[in-house]
Parts: structure tokens; sequence; C-alpha cells
């Protein structure tokens, strides 16, 4: 039984959806009936999208404001809808920024080298991961659409073939169970590739969980638009400050422009935990840049300001970064941090 408290909208919204205090966005999805032609086209279908995202945004506004009570009903749903968008994109895939366009249903690969099905690595209680996010049913899929060459998951993220293959009935199962267990989220990492797969997952959810996007944000708009409604809080790894090194380190183009403009999309609707890993001599090109932004643009994020790299994977063939953090580089990042007033910091 849900225990509906009257907050404002977002105030600790996450929080008392992990409390069970209030309902999941996509628990709210789901009641949204929605009339659809499976056989509409992609443009058709975008046109039903938008005008059922309003219904949403009214729906939320009742239950969350109001108090009212969600009422699951047995139609077709909104979830369904981006459910089958999602499986369109695949077929001449731009989930992600990358926009290879490749068929994945035909077994096509694009960057991720992925095709249209799904494996993870690893699911367990994480006790690692933030302090409000713990104990987290962590979720480990195998590949990425970036390619770091200090990736400390590279075993994972460049091995999309390993893992064990997912059945969205199967996986549903093993959250419910993980959220009886103690889990207060379900946290869905490196998952752009397999968004098509993850909403069908969430479908099969039987029991009200936050949704967790622990992710590079380097999506495409069309799976913006898709994740709102599903994805209660953004894990959100901004990693650089500029494009130039976004190319050099994980073979990304048009870096800031797609990840500024997914955080600002993401804030409409969810909550942001921005994550920035501190690189070897890269704090004025990067650590400045990402500190500004975020105090400008969303500066009451919670900021976890990271001190683990490592030089990991293919790190060794750049000699700048082939080395731990010095501690007068924690300390400049630190003040800088500090200087533009960020209020809710984690280091």
């Amino acid at each position: 039984m849900i225990k509906i408290m009257l907050e404002p909208l977002f105030i600790e919204c996450y929080q008392k959806i992990a409390n069970n205090e209030l309902y999941s966005r996509s628990e709210l999805i789901k009641n949204i009936p929605a009339v659809f032609d499976e056989k509409c086209s992609e443009k058709e279908l975008w046109k039903l999208h938008e005008y059922y995202m309003e219904v949403y945004r009214e729906y939320k506004q009742k239950i969350y404001l109001n108090g009212n009570k969600a009422e699951r009903k047995t139609e077709k749903s909104l979830l369904d809808l981006k459910i089958l968008i999602a499986e369109r994109i695949i077929e001449n895939c731009h989930l992600c920024h990358h926009r290879c366009g490749v068929n994945r249903k035909l077994g096509e690969k694009g960057f991720c080298k992925l095709t249209d099905t799904s494996r993870y690595a690893a699911e367990f209680l994480h006790m690692g991961e933030e302090p409000e996010l713990v104990p987290s049913h962590t979720v480990f899929f195998t590949g990425c659409v970036l390619s770091c060459i200090y990736c400390q998951n590279w075993d994972i993220s460049m091995h999309p073939e390993t893992g064990k293959q997912i059945d969205a009935i199967d996986m549903a199962r093993i959250i419910d169970k993980r959220r009886k267990e103690g889990a207060k989220n379900l946290n869905l990492v490196t998952p752009t590739p397999h968004l098509h797969n993850i909403l069908k997952i969430v479908k099969e959810i039987s029991i009200n969980t936050p949704v967790i996007w622990n992710s590079n944000m380097y999506h495409s708009q069309e799976a913006t638009k898709l994740l709102e409604g599903v994805v209660d809080l953004f894990l959100a790894d901004f990693k650089y400050g500029n494009n130039d090194c976004a190319v050099k380190y994980s073979k990304i183009k048009e870096y800031i422009e797609t990840v500024t403009s997914n955080l600002e999309y993401a804030k409409r609707d969810a909550e942001i935990l921005m994550r920035h890993l501190v690189l070897p001599r890269h704090l004025e090109c990067c650590t400045r840049n990402v500190i500004d932004w975020t105090a400008k643009n969303t500066p009451d994020v919670r900021f976890n300001l990271m001190f683990q790299y490592r030089p990991e994977y293919l790190a060794y063939r750049y000699p700048e970064i082939d080395r731990t953090l010095e501690l007068q580089e924690k300390e400049k990042a630190i003040k800088m941090v500090k200087d533009v007033g960020l209020k809710d910091v984690l280091l």
C-alpha cells in the first residue's frame, strides 16, 4: 500500500518513492491508457506520444500534489507506446548520439556492438553508491556507447557479448525480489543501448520501485523523450568540460552539446545526482567547466566530486593521465566547488 504524502513536487521526490511514500513515475505511465495502431509510422507514433505525455504530466500533478490514488488499468498504456517506439528506433538505431542507423533487429552492429538482445554482467545489492542510494539494486549491462580509454569496467563495456541474456519477465521477478530484500531502487548501469529492453522490464515490475538511470548521458533526443515518465533519478556522469577531451579519451563527438541538453531536459521531470570523476591534469579544461556549468544550470543538484581515478585499460598509452591524482589536484578541485557555492556536495 502506498502512503500518499502531500509535499511540493520534486522536493526529495526520489527519497519518498524509495520509502514507498510516493508512486514512481513508471507506475504512473502504466496507468495511462493509450490508443494506437502498431502499424502506424514512427512519425505518427511520436505525435501520439507527445499527446499522451501531456496527459502524463497532468496526471503526475494530481498524484504528486493532490494525493490522488493511482489505479492500475488493463488497457494498452503509455508505457506500451514507448516500447513500440523504442523497437522502431533500433531498426535504424539512434538511441545514442552516435546515431549509427543500423538495424539491430537484423543483427547489425554499430558503435556499441550490440544487436537487439541485452545482457548483464552482474546484479546485486550494491553498498558502495552514494549514501541515499544504498542498498541499491545495481544491474550492470554489457556494452557502452562510449569507448573510454581509462574505463574501469572495460571487460564489461567493451565486450557486450559477455554476461547473461536478459528476459524481461525473469529480470522483473529478480527486481521485485531485491526490492523485498531491502533495495531502495533499481540502478541501471550503462543502460542507453538497452533502452528498448529496459522498458519491457519496467513494464513487468510489480512493486513500486524508483528507477535510476546510471549513465554518461550521451543518449539521443528521442531517447530523452522516452525516458520522461520512466526515470525517477538520473545518476549522471558528467565526464568532460570540452569536446576535444571527449573525442580524445572516449571517441565521442558533440559531447558538451549532447550531455548538457539531456541534463536540461532530465531536470524537467526527474531529479539529478551529478557525478564528476576528476582526471589528472584536467582540472582547468574539464573539472572547472563541469563545476561552473552545474552551478549555473543545476545549482540544487547533489554533486559528487570523485577522486577514484586510476589508470586502467588503455590509459598507459596517454602519459598525461597515466597516473593517479596528486594531493594538490584534489585540493584544487575542492576549492573550485567551494568557490562557485554549490550547496550539496559529496566528497
